[in-house]
């Protein structure tokens, strides 16, 4: 069953990989020791233009590349017949809901979430594949955390996967991962935090109240408007609107694996978070989570790899709720 959201309960997989802009990676999770250890990774980088994640368009370019580059990476972590799969958060829409009142019948509040989200929706609901569980209840109401996808661009990713021979019985958007690697950590935020996820196309912001998503926010990399605005913009949301008392934490995700491009922006972004906020900017460690087998390098680049994989691997012992 395709799940577009990692705010729902179930059994994680042995292999998680994830296909993005400009590559391919997968990696396999043991148990040694009653400890999770990441026993192989691999990554395939994809030719330019192979893949353009996208809300409503086509994804996939070239298919001989990316189908390619799936398979090599399959072979590197033991040819599994079931992944999760992890796609770019461009691909869905993220937004949350509030309702004064949730419909007793599970079928009633679905049809009441697609009414709503559809008001939005860049597209016909009636193409959408769309995902919702609670988040923190409020005084006026019960929001909701929903993410609405058009289905056909989910299967070309699972299509991809199944002719490589593995079941993607699990989808799942990059940074609801990034933050399941945190919560998993040995030293997970309690009090409010802060995420800034950076992919090549892409920035997410999330707000985190603890384990529950509070906010989030996604701008493709050729919006208008600085990475530095949309951070400041946040703030100010957290500030004004949820009443925040200030950040336990701020953690920057994917810089290690920008390319130069990004890094003189990054720096920027990482000054400004630290002045405005007070509060140092840390990147996230996957290790904190789970550890890498004797072979595997630690690169910085591989940490940001590996950290949305490790979340995903690791969704239901920690996983990110509403």
């Amino acid at each position: 069953m395709t799940i577009l959201t990692s705010l729902r309960k179930g059994a994680a997989p042995g292999v998680a990989v994830e296909i993005a802009l400009g590559h391919v990676s997968a990696a396999s999770l043991e148990w040694r020791g009653g400890q999770p250890v990441i026993a192989a990774h691999a990554a395939e980088a994809l030719p330019d233009g192979a893949l353009v994640p996208a809300l409503t368009a086509v994804n996939v370019q070239d298919r001989p590349a990316v189908l390619g580059a799936i398979g090599r990476v399959l072979d590197r972590v033991g040819r599994p017949r079931r992944i999760g799969l992890i796609i770019p958060d461009i691909v869905a829409k993220v937004s949350l809901v509030r309702f004064e009142k949730v419909p007793p019948r599970a079928q009633d509040l679905d049809q009441l979430v697609r009414w709503q989200v559809r008001k939005t929706a860049p597209f016909a609901i009636e193409e959408a594949q769309v995902s919702y569980v609670p988040a923190l209840r409020a005084d006026d109401g019960q929001e909701f955390i929903v993410s609405l996808a058009r289905r056909d661009v989910i299967q070309e990713y699972e299509q991809l996967c199944a002719e490589a021979g593995a079941h993607a019985g699990l989808v799942d958007l990059a940074t609801f991962n990034v933050i399941n690697a945190v919560l998993a950590g040995t030293a997970a935020p309690s009090a409010d935090w802060l995420l800034v996820n950076i992919a090549p196309d892409y920035t997410s912001i999330a707000l985190v109240r603890g384990p529950h998503l509070i906010f989030f926010r996604n701008r493709a990399t050729d919006t208008d408007g600085t990475l530095a605005d949309l951070v400041h913009q946040t703030a100010m949301y957290y500030e004004d609107r949820l009443k925040g008392a200030g950040f336990a934490r701020v953690i920057l995700a994917g810089a290690g694996a920008a390319d130069a491009r990004q890094a003189g922006d990054i720096h920027q972004i990482r000054r400004s978070l630290e002045e405005r906020l007070r509060t140092p900017v840390s990147t996230v460690d996957p290790r904190a989570a789970a550890t890498l087998a004797d072979r595997i390098t630690a690169a910085p680049a591989l940490l940001d790899g590996l950290t949305p994989l490790v979340g995903l691997l690791l969704r239901d012992r920690h996983e990110v709720t509403a």
